[in-house]
Order: structure tokens, then C-alpha cells, then sequence
């Protein structure tokens, strides 16, 4: 069965093409920087135990234009790994938002996508993408059933204390207002890795997913109980171009004394602040260059950064009772030394004693970068939420949970 998965970011696409229950995939691409300069498509096959790579410069100014290089790619009398579109039986979209109506993968529907697009108001930067995903999808690998993986599902797990707001009751008892927590999918995969690892199935993890967006979750057995982002991914850690947690105040005083729109507070908030607020650059690599040339600014931003993911660290060891392994993972938690060096930094008295050389010292696969007799694992883990979405459709399609599939989507 060919599946291909598409997980369509804020700025990024990437895709994975499996020809399951192989789980190696045949193919695999990454779609950088849309809708800014340098826009770029890494792509990657497998032919006779070779990997070949491909890497393209062009301009891509939303993701249906990514979307249909990455089809051209897929296709190409050289390089692509099938011959026509219609080969592929399966499409696994990752959707970020699901509220209380997705809890589980559900192949998609008209209905489905109505209520896909009515949570867009939740996730703007993404939800919106990942639509756009399904509609050029659908257009593309026409005799492909489109199946979404929710970001919000691995959460449904925390505990009404975690994820209940101190509003009026009726505001969650009739409107469901309350915290959904997101990147699920990569928290779900990057934990379960993590317990392999550890041998530990009842093992207490911390993961912390840093990309363009960024949140952190707390695991106890395999289940999240608690996590830093909540009703919608604007709240939580600073991210590329999302503030993070701020005081509900400085919304008011936007909108009361310097005359913001609702919507101009929510462009704000969503896509001018963060690293892009701080420093004019929403990517981690130019904020480096930046400081590396002298830059204050970008320097006393990467120190916020860090900051509010330490405090989240001692929050979550509080609610754990104790860790087993702390978990870096995505672009910047997998590749950005400093960042990880900044952040475990004076936590030695939590059991958390990070290896500078080990940190340093580029590897691929699972590894580990604590010093040799630290009492918590630090762990750098590669994150494959495409693994895990085209897992979760496979089960969906062939498995038990097949014709519940169906009717969720009829």
C-alpha cells in the first residue's frame, strides 16, 4: 500500500512516501522557507540501497506551489518513484488542531473538512496550511483516500486539572475553552523512543520540541499529562514568530489604549512576534549568524529563549515527581548546540548534567549527551512524526479501527 504523508507547517513541508507495512520510506523531502526568500526543496530517494538527494533554489510563494514541485518530484522520469500520481492509495495529512471533535485519525470528508476549516480561528498559522494540504492533495493523487492525524489526539491523555482554564465553568461546559496542547504527534513518537531506549515503560520524560513553533510535554508511562501550549499554539514557549505565554493585560492595553484591532492583536501575537519580533529573523541559523556577528539583541533573545523553556523544565519535574530522561527534538532541539547547552545550563541539581563535547559532537540516530554518571538522560532524538502518522493510517485502513474509519467519515 502506498501512502504518502504530508505534514504541512507554518513555513515547511514535509513529506515521506512509504510503501507499508514497509517502514522504511522509498522517498522523502523537505520544502524550506515558503512565502520567504530562499525557498528550497531537499528530496531525497532510495533506489538498490542508494540514497539520492536532490536540492533545488526557487521561489515558492505559498504551499500550493510546494506542493506541486514536490508532485513533480515524486513523478520525474529520472529520479521519481512512481510513475503517475494515482498510484498512491493513501494520503495521511497532519492536521494541528482538532479540538474536541478529532481525538482519534479520521479519514477525511466534505463534513470533515468543514470542521477542519471551522478550527481555523485556533491555529492560524497552521490548520489553514494544513487544509490547503488536503485540497491540493485531493486535486493531485485523486484515487488516494486523505486521512488526518491530529496534533491535539496524544493529549486527550492529561488530567482535567492540566488543561481546564480558572474562567466560568460554562465556558468550557458549553464552548469547550480549555487547553488542547499541540505537536502531539512528535511529543507521542519522540517519548515512545525515548522508553525503548530507557527499557523503561513506566519511565518519566520531558520532551521538548523546538522548530519553527515550539512546546514541551510532560510523559508519565507513555501518556502526556501535561504540555506547554493550551487552547490555541500561540501560548507556551517563545517560538519563531509566536510570543508565547504573556500577560492577558498587555492584549487589553493593545486593544483599550493603543487601538488595535482583535485581528491585528492576533497577527501580532501569531506571526510578527517571537525570535521575529526580538530580532527581525524568525529562522534560529540567521539569529545565530547574528550573534556570532556581535549582535546584543539576538543574543539577549537567545537567552529569553532558553529561559522560559528552563523554567517549563522545573515546572514539569514538579509535576512528574522526579525524570528519567529529558528529550531535545525537531530543527532546532535536534541541530542547535548552543540552545541545548544554554538551556541545561545551572540544572545539575535536578540530576540534569549535560556533556559539552558529547553536545558538540554531531551524530546521527538517538544519542544521548548527559555526562557518563548523570542521574537524568539527556537525549537528542530525531523526531518522525511522517513514521507515525503513516503507522496510524495503515491501523486505520487495514486494522480493527477500518470500518470505524468509515463511519466517522460518512
Amino acid at each position: 500500500m502506498n501512502i504518502f504523508v504530508i505534514n504541512s507547517g507554518s513555513s515547511s513541508i514535509k513529506y515521506q512516501l512509504f510503501r507499508m507495512p514497509q517502514e522504511n520510506p522509498v522517498c522523502s523531502g523537505l520544502v524550506e522557507r515558503i512565502g520567504l526568500e530562499g525557498s528550497s526543496i531537499t528530496h531525497k530517494t532510495w533506489k538498490h540501497g542508494q540514497e539520492l538527494v536532490t536540492k533545488e533554489s526557487l521561489t515558492l510563494a505559498d504551499h500550493q506551489a510546494g506542493l506541486h514541485e514536490v508532485a513533480r518530484l515524486l513523478t520525474d522520469p529520472q529520479i521519481g518513484v512512481i510513475a503517475n500520481p494515482e498510484e498512491i492509495d493513501a494520503v495521511g495529512h497532519r492536521v494541528v488542531h482538532g479540538g474536541e471533535s478529532f481525538k482519534a485519525t479520521t479519514i477525511i470528508s466534505e463534513p470533515i473538512k468543514e470542521k477542519i476549516k471551522e478550527l481555523f480561528s485556533l491555529a492560524p498559522l497552521h490548520n489553514p496550511a494544513n487544509y490547503l494540504g488536503i485540497e491540493v492533495a485531493e486535486k493531485i493523487f485523486p484515487n488516494a483516500k486523505q486521512i488526518a492525524v491530529f496534533d491535539t489526539a496524544f493529549h486527550q491523555t492529561m488530567p482535567e486539572k492540566a488543561y481546564r482554564y480558572a474562567i466560568p465553568a460554562k465556558f468550557y461546559t458549553e464552548k469547550r475553552i480549555r487547553a488542547y496542547g499541540f505537536h502531539g504527534t512528535s511529543h507521542k513518537y519522540v517519548s515512545e523512543q525515548a522508553m525503548k531506549k530507557l527499557n523503561n515503560p513506566a519511565a518519566k520524560i520531558i520532551t521538548i520540541h523546538l522548530g519553527n513553533g515550539c512546546s514541551m510535554s510532560a510523559v508519565e508511562s507513555g501518556r502526556s499529562v501535561d504540555t506547554s501550549m493550551g487552547f490555541g499554539p500561540v501560548s507556551g514557549l517563545i517560538m519563531g514568530t509566536r510570543s508565547g505565554d504573556i500577560d492577558a493585560s498587555v492584549i487589553f492595553h493593545l486593544i483599550e489604549q493603543l487601538g488595535f484591532s482583535a485581528q491585528e492583536v492576533s497577527n501580532l501575537l501569531n506571526k510578527s512576534s517571537g525570535m521575529l519580533g526580538l530580532t527581525g529573523f524568525s529562522d534560529m541559523r540567521d539569529i545565530r549568524k547574528s550573534i556570532t556577528a556581535g549582535n546584543k539583541e539576538a543574543d539577549l533573545a537567545y537567552d529569553l529563549y532558553a529561559y522560559r523553556i528552563k523554567k517549563m523544565i522545573g515546572a514539569y519535574v514538579a509535576v512528574l515527581n522526579g525524570l528519567d530522561a529529558l528529550v531535545f527534538t525537531a530543527g532546532v532541539g535536534e541541530n542547535d548546540t548552543e540552545i541545548r547547552k544554554r538551556i541545561c545550563s545551572n540544572l545539575d541539581f535536578l540530576g540534569i548534567d549535560l556533556d559539552e563535547v558529547k553536545n558538540e559532537m554531531p551524530q546521527a540516530g538517538i544519542r544521548e549527551i548527559n555526562k557518563e554518571n548523570a542521574r537524568v538522560k539527556i537525549m537528542v532524538i530525531p523526531t518522525n512524526e511522517e513514521l507515525e502518522i503513516v503507522k496510524q493510517c495503515y491501523e486505520l485502513l487495514t486494522g480493527e479501527n477500518a470500518s470505524k474509519a468509515f463511519l466517522l467519515a460518512n
